[in-house]
């Protein structure tokens, strides 16, 4: 009998796309599986160039695309929108040749009109460089990546050669600048929806209501509960398979690891060494891991008292047993103490520095400043765990006690996420704790956003002029040996002066389903969604 002997039944089939008098493959009927993904924080917004961490870029990243972008799983670089590059001898010009056809998301608040062009780019990194950008006017912010880095600075300026080519005009020579082209802060915004947002007054909406060109289109935010995208059926790159990515936000690390041991999500934020048990043997979860380039530290404020004084800096350093330290929040030994500002690993590490624990000459040092009767501080306690730092409050906890026997007395202070970076950004700390990923794997991926003066904001955090100049210098030294020379130097400023307490780098592990097909691991733990779905 014809599938469409029944009227009735036709009328089913026709429902579902089918030509009336041909089978239907159960495939075809078959409903894409959603992706739910635990987070471990919210987003602080959605637009990709106002914030710098993980937790927000998990997020924007499936939204926005840079010009150019990190292969999977590495940090080569290939073609996203742009297609292909050149950069002059003197590591001064580079001109991209954009894609075209490539479509921004529809969404019920902006359906454009014309495909991605120069004038995309033109806006984007306008807004970065330009203080004075009308959309900066309508909508004050601080693009913290780019301010980190002084692009303003960087480049001399942006050509828009045609629809399709722009060239970008450095001051100095800039080895790692196209790097910085594909870092995920610079994901490329809509220039036409950001006239619409002008012209009805609504500037601010470009945080909050995202438009891009990734994989997948804002839906909804729900703050501290969830994030829902769809997949973008215009996406250059092909229509995902998993047509619905929902974030959950899980801020506990044990509640990540029990989602997902139930199946609620079917990949987790890193989760903490010590709760890898729980998953031991699980018939459907698999644990992937990636020795990470990353670092936590401590990071002093640099001009409110006592930790303006080096010798303060040092001496509190120096209290701290890192070895009781790591055997208690590191128990299966996959971290190793950190040193310098960024992992062995990464090119240009200096190998001849040391970490001390010498309680007595901390004490010593006090005492040289004065201040051997002791002082009160505030330590800030990180609110959730990381992969470096899997228990902000014990690590906190313990340094405390080691403190306390040099005379420091110490009050742990911590605030909700979002609060905490705040807070933070304005100073009212003496210590907070925090952590870095790079996405390149270079120094300068580590120095330059997080030590330089630019990085400073106002004093509070590091600036050092002879820091500073090595730092340049390497940056557009073309000679490799050189450059590494030059970056070594800046380590031994960086660990003379002690703006951080360097703490810990550490392999990160991320538990999926094992019906998850196509999830790759960055070497900075971040995650990519893109040709990820389930069977």
């Amino acid at each position: 009998m014809s599938i469409c002997a029944h009227a009735a039944l036709c009328r089913w089939v026709s429902a579902w796309g089918a030509v009336c008098g041909l089978a239907l493959p159960a495939a075809a009927l078959a409903t894409p599986k959603p992706l739910v993904y635990c987070s471990e924080s919210s987003p602080e917004g959605f637009d990709p160039g106002l914030w710098d961490s993980l937790s927000t870029s998990a997020v924007t990243t499936q939204i926005f695309q840079s010009l150019l972008a990190f292969d999977r799983g590495s940090s080569a670089l290939k073609p996203a929108l742009a297609t292909h590059w050149q950069v002059s001898p003197d590591a001064r010009v580079v001109t991209l040749t954009l894609r075209q056809g490539v479509k921004f998301h529809t969404t019920a608040y902006f359906s454009p009109t014309r495909d991605f062009n120069a004038d995309d780019v033109m806006f984007t990194w306008g807004r970065f460089i330009s203080s004075d950008h009308p959309f900066n006017q309508a909508f004050p912010a601080t693009f913290i990546n780019a301010e980190s880095m002084e692009l303003s600075k960087v480049i001399a300026g942006i050509d828009r050669l045609d629809d399709y080519t722009v060239r970008f005009r450095l001051h100095t020579p800039n080895v790692n600048f196209l790097s910085v082209l594909a870092n995920p802060f610079a994901g490329i915004h809509s220039q036409e929806y950001a006239q619409q947002l002008l012209a009805q007054g609504r500037a601010s909406a470009i945080n909050t209501q995202p438009v891009g060109t990734g994989p997948y289109r804002f839906k909804s935010y729900k703050k501290d509960d969830v994030v829902r995208m769809v997949a973008h059926p215009q996406y250059w790159g092909g229509v995902q398979k998993t047509a619905a990515l929902v974030y959950a936000i899980s801020r506990e690390a044990t509640v990540r690891v029990q989602k997902i041991a139930r199946g609620e999500c079917h990949v987790t934020a890193p989760v903490r060494d010590v709760d890898l048990h729980a998953l031991s043997g699980h018939p459907q979860v698999q644990i992937l891991k990636v020795q990470a380039f990353n670092i936590s530290y401590l990071s002093f404020h640099m001009k409110k008292h006592p930790t303006d004084r080096r010798e303060v800096r040092q001496a509190l350093d120096i209290a701290i047993d890192r070895q009781a330290l790591f055997k208690v929040l590191f128990p299966r030994g996959d971290a190793q103490q950190a040193v310098s500002a960024f992992p062995p690993s990464v090119p240009g590490f200096n190998a001849r520095l040391r970490n001390e624990y010498n309680p007595q000459r901390a004490r010593q040092l006090l005492e040289s400043v004065g201040l051997g009767q002791g002082f009160d501080i505030d330590l800030w306690a990180l609110p959730m765990a990381r992969p470096t730092n899997p228990n902000g409050l014990l690590m906190a906890q313990m340094i405390q006690q080691d403190w306390a026997r040099i005379g420091v007395r110490s009050r742990i202070v911590s605030y909700e996420w979002g609060e905490y970076l705040r807070r933070a950004n304005q100073g009212e700390h003496h210590v907070y704790m925090s952590g870095w990923s790079s996405a390149t794997g270079q120094a300068d991926d580590f120095l330059t956003p997080n030590l330089t003066c630019a990085a400073s904001r106002g004093g509070i955090k590091f600036c050092n002029r002879e820091f500073d100049a090595l730092v340049e210098s390497a940056r557009s030294q073309v000679d490799v040996t050189k450059r590494l020379a030059l970056i070594e130097q800046a380590q031994e400023v960086f660990k003379r002066e002690r703006p951080w307490i360097p703490m810990a780098h550490s392999t990160v592990y991320i538990p999926i389903r094992k019906d998850v097909k196509g999830f790759i691991m960055a070497p900075n733990g971040t995650v990519d969604f893109e040709g990820v779905y389930r069977e």
